[in-house]
């Protein structure tokens, strides 16, 4: 039946397809004008064949089945997490918001705990009072190794329920590198001496895992996906390396890690992502000795990235927890958190919190993302895409091992310079608009000023302050070792600088002078007016005038500081000169475009300039400066 059905469409090779596209190129670069060239450094062709998967070794693997790239498991569901703050010590009220949140969808519980203390088994029963334990996952977030008794208080109140223990999943995130990598500091000597005690003291329990693996400081700080997924793979490296030496297997070790990790916005980069992290450690636990299956796989807690969330516009952050919560679970992650959209400015209300919950339970209910298992699976495109990330991800790796291992290569400061020099480049692209963040360097809501709330401390805030998280220290040293990593949104600048207008006190304007060519006139005056209003000036628009003289006396009625010159560039030539003239030193003239008559207007005056090649970041910062406006 199929030679029937398709003998009339032969298959087309490979050459064939090329042979089109080098002719409709007409001369044009191949790999400049196809190939997009990713930031996590391999290349992405502009199509895939099933030619390409003849080189990917893991296809025919299923799922559950090693190296566990389509999943650890033979279902695709997950839990809806969410997480609680109960620093304050009242743990009735935590309780009471738990049970609340296990009505409204939430399926697994976070808890932020004051780390300065020890909870006690009495806390135990007050925090997690009529929650079904062997129902519910249950994570305590913020633990410290100074006050590992939680765990051994934990584990009492779980024996005093007389439910099976090995029914039971807790997470403990407990994390001595997370010192180093946040703080700079690191004792040695005795953290994974405690560490290996903790993993001791749950050896008996299937379900409790007490070591996190944290990938996310790494995305907070504008890595790449390749380097978020190398780089937490060292960690988990080092933790199997310095664990074994305390004397517990390798199989003990990984058998009680979680790893915690964030989900950016490329939507099939982190797709492949996930699916490329539960194949390499799976290799690497393989690697360090152990047979066991259940030790090769790889737990997953994902939540959506801080770095791409925004103050302005921040309903977008909406339709981002959306699109990063979808890629994270058609990968297969095994708990998600979704970043209510307040959560850059403010203490998440109940409608943002309801809003990101229901992210999940969408997808879950009614779009049955649960009911398929890697759905991506054979996809040209994202197998190839997992290959790439594997291999360039496995390369880095190999790197900082051979290097002594992610402790030799942090203290070196190795790690952090491989980030910055990515995070440098996301920011030069974003103050350049070669990469986009909606609402913020690229159409902006026009009319939204920031709230009396919104400061200049919040715009560059710290999420564990905001959230009443007291952070204690694992180490018994402060002496700083290394340079720690700074965690920040890609946002910041160009929210700073639009609150610098905000807050100036003045409310500056761009008039659109626009004339001559309609297409170009207009094509020019809305790329003025998302550029302006990127900084918070108000756009005054306009269609087309008749003449210049029309549009210069609009422009100079309407009291602008900045009046924009919109048109083609063949009109430039003499119309600017006229602008100029009429306009005077009335307002700042700015000429929409980067024309081949430039030098000669140049000659004349004519200085400002915007183009699709401008720094919009420092050009906007010259024209604040020009109009009075300090920076915060």
């Amino acid at each position: 039946m199929e030679e029937k059905l398709f003998q009339e469409f032969p298959p087309v090779p490979t050459q064939e397809w090329e042979d089109v596209i080098i002719k409709d190129l007409k001369g044009a670069d191949y790999e400049k004008k196809l190939v997009w060239k990713t930031q996590e450094g391999f290349n992405v062709r502009p199509y895939y064949r099933a030619d390409n998967l003849n080189d990917i070794k893991y296809l025919d693997s299923k799922p559950g089945e090693f190296p566990f790239v389509r999943g650890t498991k033979n279902n695709n569901n997950w839990f809806i997490h969410h997480g609680i703050c109960c620093c304050d010590g009242d743990y009735k009220k935590a309780n009471a918001t738990a049970k609340m949140l296990l009505t409204k969808g939430i399926e697994s519980l976070g808890f932020y705990i004051d780390n300065t203390k020890v909870q006690t088994k009495a806390d135990f029963e007050a925090l997690l009072a009529d929650i079904k334990l062997d129902k519910t996952p249950v994570t305590f977030i913020g633990c410290c190794l100074k006050t590992m008794e939680t765990l051994k208080n934990f584990l009492a109140y779980v024996d005093s329920l007389g439910i099976d223990k090995n029914e039971v999943r807790a997470n403990f995130d407990f994390n001595p590198l997370r010192n180093l990598t946040n703080k700079g500091f690191l004792c040695e000597d005795k953290a994974f001496k405690l560490l290996a005690e903790c993993v001791k003291m749950a050896k008996d329990y299937k379900r409790v895992r007490v070591i996190c693996v944290d990938g996310y400081t790494f995305n907070s700080a504008g890595a790449s996906s390749v380097q978020e997924l190398a780089f937490t793979l060292s960690e988990g490296s080092e933790y199997l390396s310095c664990l074994t030496d305390e004397g517990l297997t390798a199989e003990e070790v990984a058998k009680k890690m979680v790893f915690l990790f964030g989900v950016g916005s490329t939507y099939f980069m982190e797709i492949a992502k996930f699916r490329a992290a539960r194949m390499l450690w799976a290799n690497i636990v393989e690697a360090y000795g152990s047979d066991s299956e259940c030790a090769k796989k790889m737990q997953i807690a994902a939540t959506t990235s801080e770095w791409n969330q925004t103050v302005y516009d921040a309903y977008v952050n909406m339709l981002r927890g959306t699109t990063e919560a979808m890629s994270a679970i058609i990968a297969g992650v095994d708990y998600l958190e979704v970043l209510p959209y307040d959560y850059p400015f403010e203490v998440p209300t109940d409608f943002s919190n309801r809003i990101a919950r229901n992210v999940q339970t969408i997808l879950k209910e009614e779009s049955h993302f649960d009911k398929v298992v890697d759905p991506a699976a054979g996809s040209y495109y994202i197998e190839n895409l997992t290959n790439s990330i594997a291999n360039t991800a496995w390369n880095l790796f190999k790197t900082v091992e051979d290097g002594g291992g992610f402790v030799a290569k942090f203290k070196e400061g190795f790690v952090q310079a491989e980030i910055k020099a990515v995070s440098d480049k996301r920011d030069k692209n974003i103050a350049t608009r070669r990469e986009t963040l909606l609402g913020t360097n690229q159409f902006p809501n026009f009319n939204e000023r920031a709230e009396a709330n919104i400061t200049k401390e919040i715009v560059s805030r710290d999420i564990p302050t905001m959230m009443g998280m007291k952070m204690e220290d694992d180490c018994c040293s402060h002496e700083k070792i290394a340079e720690p990593l700074k965690p920040y949104r890609g946002a910041e600048a160009f929210e700073a600088l639009r609150l610098a207008t905000d807050r100036s006190g003045v409310e500056p304007k761009a008039f659109m002078l626009t004339f001559g060519n309609l297409a170009m006139c207009r094509a020019r005056a809305q790329f003025s007016s998302n550029f302006f209003a990127v900084a918070g000036i108000k756009v005054m628009d306009n269609n087309r005038f008749a003449t210049i003289e029309e549009g210069a006396k609009a422009a100079l009625e309407s009291k602008a500081q900045i009046v924009v010159a919109c048109s083609s560039d063949d009109e430039y030539a003499e119309a600017v000169p006229q602008i100029a003239e009429l306009i005077g030193d009335k307002a700042i003239l700015v000429v929409a475009g980067d024309p081949e008559c430039r030098p000669a207007l140049e000659e004349k005056g004519i200085k400002n300039y915007i183009h699709v090649k401008c720094n919009v970041l420092e050009t906007l910062k010259e024209y604040q400066k020009m109009l009075g406006i300090n920076e915060l």
